[in-house]
């Protein structure tokens, strides 16, 4: 049993490095990312699957006890920060794929790996863990204001049906996985935990290699648009997590990291298997540039932190 975990201990033990390599691997084997952008909805479902395993139903049920503190920010970041900046859009009138990229990205829940960051960086990783669980599961319900607003985002196939695949996908990830730790996996010790977030760290490598499959071609086809993108998906990231971390630092000193890694680091890939694959296909770009800051998080704003 041993030797059938160490794989997986090992990309646990250096999962930040994987993701890395998944980042270079998706620009320089376009090939291999275009076959993984194919497999996206599938590996976008097994990663809510393995995330939901490594936190098992107890932890998800102890975790509920604390979620009323968390349920504000759970509001704050997924329903009135889009909602604003849809308002926005809609005054001005950008209905652009940058524009719309952004809109999804506020909408969406934290990443499954924001405890795991937050740990990388050397706080708590339990505040992070609370918003994660929270955030998914309300999102179905915090998600349809904003596509009532923006029905560019469910084009026309209406907010009802995106809803309910969006609810279908992490109630049937979710599901599945804590039958299994409640039968099958009672007790997985250290190891067996190890291994679910190496097993979790390879197939976010396979996620990102995926998504960074428009990447390649904008680098020839459309460099200053994938400047532009690069740029604002930085901003955009890195800006969110330093306003809600210096907003946050003194009246919640022991919480402030994880709920700010949270605010910037969104699952808006959860959504590649809810919503049509005409409207994401567009938002690929976008998308791909938005996981360069996100994986490079513990790397670049472990000083910030500090």
């Amino acid at each position: 049993m041993g030797l059938l975990l160490a794989p997986f201990l090992f990309a646990a033990r250096h999962g930040r490095w994987l993701l890395v390599l998944g980042l270079i691997a998706g620009v320089g084997l376009p090939g291999v990312a275009a076959f993984m952008e194919r497999q996206l909805p599938l590996a976008v479902a097994l990663l809510l699957f393995l995330s939901a395993l490594r936190v098992g139903p107890r932890q998800a049920v102890g975790a509920a006890r604390d979620l009323g503190h968390s349920l504000y920010f759970v509001v704050v970041l997924q329903l009135l920060c889009p909602l604003v900046f849809a308002a926005i859009l809609i005054a001005f009138g950008w209905n652009g794929p940058l524009a719309l990229g952004l809109a999804l990205m506020l909408t969406a829940s934290p990443i499954s790996g924001s405890p795991s960051l937050t740990i990388l960086l050397g706080k708590d990783g339990a505040p992070a863990l609370r918003l994660l669980i929270a955030g998914t599961a309300l999102l179905p319900l915090t998600s349809i204001p904003v596509f009532w607003l923006l029905p560019e985002l469910v084009a026309g196939e209406g907010v009802s049906g995106a809803t309910l695949r969006l609810l279908l996908l992490i109630g049937v990830a979710t599901g599945l996985a804590f039958i299994v730790r409640a039968t099958v996996l009672k007790d997985p010790g250290p190891a067996g935990l190890g291994a679910m977030e190496g097993m979790a760290a390879l197939i976010l490598a396979i996620v990102v290699v995926g998504l960074m499959s428009a990447i390649r071609p904008a680098i020839t086809e459309n460099p200053s648009g994938l400047v532009l993108n690069l740029a604002v998906a930085f901003a955009a990231n890195f800006g969110l997590q330093a306003v809600t971390y210096l907003v946050l630092k003194r009246p919640l000193p022991q919480q402030s990291v994880g709920i700010a890694v949270s605010a910037g680091n969104r699952n808006i890939a959860l959504f590649l298997a809810a919503l049509p694959a005409g409207v994401m296909e567009p938002l690929l770009l976008f998308i791909g540039c938005y996981q360069v800051p996100m994986y490079l998080t513990p790397i670049l704003l472990r000083r910030f932190y500090r």
